[in-house]
């Protein structure tokens, strides 16, 4: 039998507040994402339909708490049954998991320069969490009518479901923090860049994974409760929350790697580039050398261009010269810039 109402309705009544809490928070995150992002239409549709299944996801089980709570209140055999709106929210949890969790997987993919084999691990992980919640609605919808039902013959797949949303936003924050600090080129703004980069992935995935994991304690430990209710109405928003905070933080990101002067700590010697760094010396002579100096080491150094999570967008070049007066063998002030190709410097 099940326990007293603090630990059944109740655990319910906390669990629609909470997500209630967190759907406001969703909705501004919302507004602020189409009010100043303006990303493809794909990214477009998928936050339109993450932020609409939340809504959808926060009438669902505010049915469920108005039908046990408000109408059904007085009658015992009312409240020993699974009203069909509890169900139907566990899926409209999975669509979100499912979204929010697929993106996350595509920036795998183009941060790792289409590794299929890290792709396709977290792909598999995603794609497990969405058919055992798919296969948990569809059973529970044809078979399940009461509670006692509900624990004796979906306890299993629950604890599938929430142990594969724990690996695998831990196992998509871990990917994404190797790929940034492995993508890191020696200039201080792409540092800076992909170290607040590593902070929000690790920090995301944490609130997403530890949800399901007390989601997953709880069914263990009390699975006569319905503790673990409360912490599984919450992870729908917390995906939500999650991907419009990565979305939303790109600018204030790209705009803190600005600020950070670009300097290279990479050498690469003259030798191995030719008439390419000849030219590219004589550039530097003339473009930066004040009279009286002669430039004594030029280097080009090429990186990545980062997109708005890390992403390689193309190439850059920096041109960096030290000037000395002769009897110094390198000086204190260097010069940067910015190049399209090396074939720019053969055309100097």
């Amino acid at each position: 039998m099940f326990s007293a109402l603090d630990n059944t309705f109740g655990a319910v009544i906390i669990g629609v507040i909470v997500a209630s809490f967190l759907l406001g928070l969703s909705a501004v995150q919302a507004f602020i994402y189409f009010s100043q992002q303006n990303d493809p239409r794909p990214i477009r549709t998928l936050v339109t339909f993450v932020v609409l299944f939340d809504f959808i996801h926060q009438a669902l089980i505010s049915h469920t708490g108005y039908y046990y709570l408000v109408t059904n209140y007085t009658s015992p055999v009312a409240l020993g049954t699974v009203i069909w709106s509890l169900l139907v929210e566990v899926l409209f949890n999975g669509f979100t998991a499912f979204l929010a969790q697929s993106f996350l997987t595509w920036k795998i993919y183009r941060l790792s320069e289409r590794n299929l084999w890290l792709t396709g691990i977290a792909s598999s992980i995603v794609l497990a969490e969405f058919a055992c919640v798919t296969a948990f609605g569809a059973i529970s919808l044809a078979r399940v009518r009461t509670y006692v039902e509900l624990a004796e013959d979906l306890k299993g797949l629950s604890i599938t479901v929430n142990a594969l949303a724990a690996a695998g936003d831990v196992l998509i924050a871990g990917i994404l923090s190797v790929l940034f600090q492995t993508s890191k080129t020696g200039f201080r703004r792409s540092q800076t860049m992909l170290n607040r980069l590593t902070l929000f992935a690790v920090s995301t995935g944490a609130l997403t994974s530890l949800c399901a994991v007390a989601s997953l304690i709880s069914i263990l430990a009390a699975p006569d409760t319905f503790i673990y209710i409360t912490f599984f109405f919450a992870m729908g928003r917390l995906y939500t929350n999650s991907l419009l905070a990565t979305l939303n933080a790109r600018n204030a990101i790209r705009r803190a790697g600005n600020n950070v002067q670009s300097t290279s700590d990479i050498n690469i010697p003259v030798s191995s580039f030719g008439k390419t760094f000849k030219n590219a010396a004589s550039f530097a002579s003339k473009k930066f050398c004040t009279p009286g100096e002669i430039p004594i080491q030029v280097e080009i150094t090429k990186h990545k261009r980062l997109g708005d999570f890390g992403s390689p967008q193309g190439s850059e070049y920096e041109l960096s010269k030290t000037c000395s007066t002769g009897n110094l063998f390198q000086a204190d002030i260097e010069s940067n810039v910015s190049l399209p190709s090396p074939a720019h410097f053969n055309a100097v």
